[in-house]
């Protein structure tokens, strides 16, 4: 498959800036895979289409805010540093826009006790050690919402609510599972009250889901690991889900990712850099609940081999057609 395989055209002014409110009130559109059908519903619906005994899995992952903005020293020259992840105590891999220009053990000061400094690059990555009483809460008080770019604009207050999911526990991420940004705590127990199990994995979003893919040939593509882990009271959850000929319903692709991870290679934790693009053949999800991707992306590939490729780029279409809202902040699908 071709990397033109996976295009389509979307208008700029459907990108989402600000995700609908409340979060469940977004719009669904439903595609089924046998008949061929779309559906259009509204989020909080998506209750209908799930049976008791069915497994709804979440990713617990909590975006850190990763971007940080401070000044060269001696120069004073603005720059930014988005941090990726923790190599060793206080050692971080980064992006810094025209690394290049920094010095080894350059300073970038970020406030008067919490600088960052750069010790060296691997490719356009940077490799920083941040100094700091409390990272913690110096990254809390001076981190910024790593927004997508595409959301063009600076992040906000309210951004600290909106861009986290309301199940969000273990630190780790910089970008948002945003699947699960529509699920409001009062549908999820809705959902629980139904019959409905919840379980969760982690999988620490980084740069290798937005990396975008430069090759025609898509094969040639290589994802960036990132750190997952699957309790086993999840495993346990989802075996008895598969005997009781009930579905695993994955939020996001990076659900997806995470147990397609275990299904392919039996691993429960560790770092995937798992590409799933058609042909391919789902090992453990049954139902998947997504967002719009951006055209030509890894995403846009994988709901293409869970759906079809011909039948996904006809519901985007549609989704363009009906004035759907698109990428992280706006609306969702649902794959049955």
């Amino acid at each position: 498959m071709k990397l033109s395989d996976f295009d389509y055209h979307l208008p700029k002014e459907l990108i989402a800036k600000y995700p609908a409110q409340p979060r469940d009130s977004c719009r669904l559109m439903v595609l089924n895979r046998k008949d061929k059908t779309i559906e259009h519903r509204v989020f909080r619906d998506v209750i209908d289409y799930l049976k008791p005994g069915d497994t709804l899995v979440l990713n617990n992952t909590k975006v850190i805010p990763a971007r940080l903005i401070g000044k060269k020293e001696k120069t004073n020259a603005n720059i930014e540093v988005f941090l990726l992840r923790p190599v060793e105590d206080n050692i971080w891999e980064a992006l810094i826009k025209n690394v290049r220009r920094l010095k080894k053990n350059q300073k970038i000061i970020i406030s008067d006790d919490f600088y960052v400094e750069f010790l060296d690059r691997d490719d356009e990555k940077a490799i920083v050690k941040i100094h700091s009483k409390d990272i913690k809460s110096d990254l809390e008080k001076y981190g910024h919402v790593p927004l997508p770019p595409y959301i063009e604009r600076q992040d906000e207050e309210k951004d600290k609510d909106y861009y986290q999911t309301v199940f969000a526990e273990k630190e780790g991420s910089v970008a948002s599972p945003t699947a699960g940004l529509h699920f409001t705590k009062e549908l999820l127990e809705k959902i629980k009250e139904k019959g409905v199990n919840i379980a969760y994995i982690t999988l620490h979003v980084g740069l290798g889901t937005f990396k975008p893919v430069k090759t025609e040939d898509i094969t040639k593509h290589k994802m960036h690991e990132e750190y997952f882990t699957i309790p086993k009271e999840t495993l346990e959850m989802i075996k008895k889900t598969k005997e009781n000929k009930k579905s695993v319903v994955a939020v996001g692709t990076t659900v997806v990712r995470a147990l397609e991870t275990y299904g392919k290679f039996g691993k429960t934790e560790g770092f995937t850099d798992i590409f799933i693009y058609p042909p391919y053949e789902f090992k453990i999800v049954d139902k998947l609940i997504t967002n719009f991707h951006l055209p030509k992306s890894t995403l846009l590939m994988l709901v293409s081999a869970f759906a079809d490729r011909d039948f996904i780029l006809r519901a985007y279409n549609e989704a363009v057609k009906e004035r759907y809202r698109f990428f992280s902040y706006g609306d969702a699908m649902l794959i049955v």
